[in-house]
């Protein structure tokens, strides 16, 4: 539950403004601005920064709790918990929704677009298959690269699903964390949440561990398997296993959209 349409109520009542009077301060429709304080519409990303950049407010002190009549600031919340309204695509047939991949060429853009609805909306998608992961919870892939994570080797895609709740982060554990400063990073986690930071770790001794301030941490994604197609690489000509046809069918929908990507 995020509290952006109270909060939006609240520094709007707190100015002694009508919808209109914040709406044209703000260089948005007043009808937008009803939307968002009822309820029937998720804002954009850009309007969460315009609001915290015009009234002083972080972002997760507009989303993550009320604001009261005085426009006083809430203590800021390092869970990760409420801290943004997660975008997802919902299949339009089962009403379902959908696992939504992030390739190399869209991971970019990521940065800029993680909570765009519009943007997520553009991802490709697909259902995921395996009876291992749980069901009512958000999933996605992330192309990897590099060779820090060594033996999962660049070019592989990570399963993984949306970490609510940074306190939930388990220390050694594989984990996609979205930061400020690098983007989508693949990397172990020590848990240091009471200190405001993260530790990431590498698999491969080459690469030193390094710290991030939560401040710096966009979102947090749990990994829950690999998926990678260069089977002569892992196995040795002629010795490639049989792969399940749950695996082979999420082969089949990757190769497709890496096709499309490159064409």
């Amino acid at each position: 539950m995020h509290h952006i349409p109270e909060n939006l109520k609240s520094i709007r009542k707190n100015k002694g403004w009508t919808q209109g009077e914040m709406a044209k301060h703000l260089g948005v429709k007043r009808s937008a601005i009803g939307a968002y304080e009822e309820g029937r519409a998720d804002p954009r990303i850009s309007f969460i920064q315009l609001i915290c950049d015009t009234f002083d407010l972080s972002i997760d002190q507009l989303i993550n709790a009320p604001i009261d009549q005085s426009g006083q600031k809430k203590t800021k919340d390092i869970s990760g918990r409420s801290l943004r309204v997660l975008p997802i695509v919902i299949d339009a047939t089962t009403d379902k929704e959908c696992a939504t991949l992030v390739p190399v060429k869209a991971a970019a853009g990521y940065l800029n677009g993680y909570g765009d609805v519009e943007f997520i909306e553009q991802l490709p998608t697909f259902a995921l298959p395996f009876p291992e992961l749980s069901k009512g919870r958000t999933y996605r892939l992330f192309s990897i690269q590099g060779d820090s994570m060594l033996p999962i080797k660049s070019g592989s895609y990570v399963i993984c699903s949306y970490e609510m709740d940074w306190a939930n982060v388990k220390n050694d554990e594989l984990y996609v964390v979205v930061t400020l400063e690098d983007g989508i990073v693949f990397k172990r986690v020590l848990n240091n949440l009471r200190e405001g930071k993260v530790t990431l770790k590498s698999d491969n001794s080459e690469y030193k561990s390094y710290e991030v301030l939560v401040s710096e941490v966009l979102e947090i994604w749990k990994v829950h398997g690999v998926a990678h197609f260069d089977l002569e690489q892992t196995f040795g000509k002629g010795e490639a296993q049989p792969m399940s046809k749950e695996f082979t069918a999420l082969h089949q929908r990757l190769e497709r959209i890496e096709a499309r990507l490159n064409n």
